[in-house]
């Protein structure tokens, strides 16, 4: 990937800045008893809003905003009438295009009350693991720098990554190169350059490493039924730290 000029990232700013207050919308509106499709149209509602269009029109045969899923499902959920209940793990992922330019977040919540503290623990640990990643995405580091650290705060905790997900480069498309994994090993992989534009995600589960297509052929759950977790935020790769573009 090209460090992006000053133009296009620009550009790629004022969709991050869409897709974060989408996003936000989005965990606003999840609450018991409101249903996943209601949390996709106020996604939608707010992306148009703003003046971005959505980015998963791009992707062949998928008519949503977001991905939305629920406790043991991991990613790539498709939005339905289910009504979210008191302790439910809910993960929104949605990406805006703003004038041909991509962003791409995802973030984790519980529903309810406080009171489901290795849930809440679960939650925390994604999260951290997150901002470690993005900690590592400047000038000279390499994506394994990324990985590595993403996936040390996620296993010390007990968790697991997935192997076969992977964070992503994003632009003119939703997915570019480089594949930016969350496990690996520091000093490898491709060298990080100022102005280059990431997708860091921490995808993982309780229990296992290994996911399963359900029959809609979309999303993907936990093989043993362990919950799931996601966080993810676009980034601008600068010379002593990143630039975050999808705030919440």
């Amino acid at each position: 990937m090209k460090s992006r000029n000053s133009y296009e990232l620009n550009l790629m700013k004022k969709s991050g800045s869409i897709a974060g207050s989408a996003l936000r919308k989005s965990l606003e509106t999840i609450n018991i008893g409101v249903s996943e499709i209601e949390v996709d149209k106020a996604a939608e509602e707010e992306i148009y809003k703003l003046g971005g269009d959505l980015s998963y029109k791009t992707v062949p045969d998928y008519k949503y905003a977001t991905c939305i899923t629920v406790n043991d499902q991991v990613v790539h959920g498709l939005p339905t009438e289910r009504k979210f209940k008191e302790g439910d793990l809910v993960s929104v992922d949605l990406a805006v295009m703003y004038k041909g330019w991509h962003t791409d977040c995802a973030w984790s919540v519980l529903v309810g009350t406080s009171e489901h503290r290795e849930k809440q623990r679960f939650l925390k640990v994604g999260e951290e693991a997150l901002w470690d990643g993005i900690y590592q995405a400047k000038l000279g580091n390499r994506i394994g720098d990324i990985s590595y650290a993403i996936q040390s705060r996620v296993e010390k905790a007990g968790y697991h990554i997935v192997r076969s997900l992977v964070g992503h480069g994003i632009g003119r498309s939703l997915h570019e190169d480089p594949e930016v994994p969350g496990f690996g090993d520091k000093g490898t992989g491709v060298i990080l350059k100022q102005g280059m534009t990431l997708a860091i995600e921490v995808i993982y589960t309780k229990n296992t490493s290994e996911v399963v297509l359900g029959s809609d052929n979309w999303t993907f759950s936990a093989s043993d039924g362990s919950w799931g977790g996601l966080f993810e935020m676009t980034v601008i790769v600068g010379k002593e730290k990143a630039e975050v573009l999808t705030k919440i």
